[in-house]
């Protein structure tokens, strides 16, 4: 276990601990219902589900991406559905490379609830070293956590905007190298990135395997932006931009803050 993952083998150990809840992040972007599918086809143990256009977003609007944070009064909420306290230890999971269990590890930390981490490897790393799964849903629980939301973990586009003018902020684009180059853009109506704007790939945080690179390997690949004052990190719609923060934290740099919005919403007014 670090300060921001754990391992298949920690967590089997402690899944009888009151004091950890586990929750399935899993999520296909191209087909919604997968997540919830997959879940309900095996998880692990004592997990609950957490959707992120249901659960980890709230609905979209005109402007403001295709995934807007979601209201972190209901966020909380549905936490403490699942047991959740100020004691309790969060652990997220998703079957890609983190992807979204990186977003629900960045909103329970902005929601103000620092005791959370991801499962490194993610679920088939988890089930093919044999530890426990099940089909069994959880029940409802009784927690307690009050929403204290980091307001200025967070930026929109005029923020962005201003920023472009301040040579000591950095802001980075987690997308895929293709997306970045406006080579090919698959989700969004309008490809390219926002101007200033540097390419660090969220895939780049991990190995092939889905387990995350080694802290040494991650200060190496950040290196370059360690001393930035202000990072702004964006990607798509606010996802896999978590990846990177993640990423970031490991390897030490606490200075970044998220577009929520990201390319989705910066696009929406071109």
């Amino acid at each position: 276990m670090s300060a921001y993952t754990v391992t298949a083998a920690w967590l089997a150990n402690h899944l009888d601990d009151p004091n950890v809840v586990v929750i399935d992040c899993r999520f296909d972007l191209m087909a919604p219902e997968r997540g919830q599918q997959q879940y309900r086809a095996g998880h692990i143990l004592g997990a609950y589900y957490l959707d992120l256009e249901q659960d980890l977003s709230s609905p979209r609007q005109q402007y403001g991406g295709r995934h807007p944070l979601p209201d972190p009064e209901r966020l909380a909420a549905t936490l403490q559905l699942m047991g959740v306290r100020e004691q309790t230890l969060v652990v997220a999971y998703d079957d890609s490379r983190l992807a979204y269990a990186a977003r629900c590890w960045w909103l329970l930390r902005w929601l103000g609830h620092d005791r959370v981490a991801v499962l490194d490897g993610g679920y088939s790393h988890y089930a093919a070293a044999g530890y426990p799964t099940t089909t069994v849903i959880p029940e409802v629980r009784q927690g307690h956590i009050v929403a204290v939301p980091r307001a200025e973990w967070v930026v929109d586009r005029q923020g962005v905007i201003a920023a472009q003018g301040q040579p000591q902020t950095a802001i980075v684009d987690a997308r895929e190298p293709h997306r970045y180059r406006g080579e090919h853009e698959p989700i969004d109506p309008v490809a390219g990135h926002i101007p200033r704007a540097l390419n660090y790939p969220w895939l780049e945080m991990t190995h092939a395997n889905g387990l995350l690179k080694s802290t040494a390997e991650l200060q190496r690949h950040w290196q370059s932006l360690a001393n930035t004052p202000e990072i702004i990190v964006y990607c798509g719609s606010g996802v896999t931009a978590c990846v990177d923060i993640l990423g970031m934290a490991i390897a030490g740099l606490h200075q970044t803050k998220l577009y929520a919005g990201s390319w989705s919403d910066w696009c929406a007014y071109l």
